[in-house]
């Protein structure tokens, strides 16, 4: 299950169902779960400086592509799944089921939630805290200094169910509340409420979500969008949203 062209430390402690591509390198101490996957090229736990003393651990069912680099010091829970080229820094904890997309790069000392959805080329600066069923959609930068350059760092906070639009920039020390849209290409500067649409540059409230409705001729709301969307979700956390709407 290990190509004859990888390298592996003889300290990881990877399950006998994992398979690494070639060429890649798994550093010391590194622990991978069971039915992972490993791409070509790529380095895992690597030992950078903010993590070195601590383990890389991923957990089962992982797939890891092509040319993608973790360093040491991080911890991701069952089904990690990545694009190509990825790189994570230290001192990051996921949970569940984060998928993050091609070339994308999350900075470390990040807290991540559940079911968290990145696509491509997401910036994730360090101190973020991103909870879980968030969604983060190309081009997105969250940002983390006040006043660059400085050795502040104020990390941006984004709530359960929140969706950040392509090309949108977060600045430093935002917190978006639980279930709020910030629309493309925004640039948002200050605490956005629970279940708001905000867009621009500086971004401005626009309306409520429940306002937005679904382009699809039903006319029903497009938000909270786990009202109507549910692909790739646990069938516990489904099965809670119906129960949810229903009530209402």
């Amino acid at each position: 299950m290990i190509h004859p062209t990888a390298i592996v430390s003889p300290s990881a402690r990877i399950d006998a169902s994992v398979t690494i591509g070639a060429f890649s390198i798994v550093h010391d101490e590194v622990e991978i779960g069971a039915g992972s996957k490993i791409g070509a090229y790529c380095e895992i736990g690597y030992p950078g400086p903010q993590g070195a003393d601590r383990p890389l651990v991923i957990g089962r069912g992982a797939n890891i592509r092509s040319h993608s680099v973790f360093y040491a010091g991080s911890t991701f829970g069952n089904r990690l799944v990545t694009g190509h080229r990825v790189t994570v820094r230290e001192n990051t904890e996921a949970g569940e089921n984060l998928q993050i997309g091609t070339l994308s790069d999350i900075q470390g000392t990040c807290r991540i939630g559940n079911f968290v959805r990145m696509h491509s080329n997401v910036f994730i600066g360090q101190h973020a805290t991103i909870e879980d069923f968030v969604w983060i959609f190309p081009h997105v930068v969250l940002t983390n200094d006040p006043h660059p350059p400085s050795e502040v760092m104020r990390g941006v906070t984004l709530r359960r169910f929140v969706a950040v639009a392509a090309m949108s920039v977060i600045l430093p020390g935002v917190e978006v509340g639980e279930g709020a849209l910030v629309g493309a290409h925004s640039s948002v500067r200050h605490d956005v409420e629970p279940n708001v649409v905000v867009a621009g540059s500086p971004a401005a409230m626009i309306c409520r979500t429940e306002e937005i409705k679904l382009k699809d001729g039903s006319g029903r709301p497009a938000y909270p969008w786990r009202r109507h969307f549910w692909r790739g979700y646990p069938p516990e956390a489904v099965s809670q949203w119906k129960s949810e709407f229903d009530e209402e």
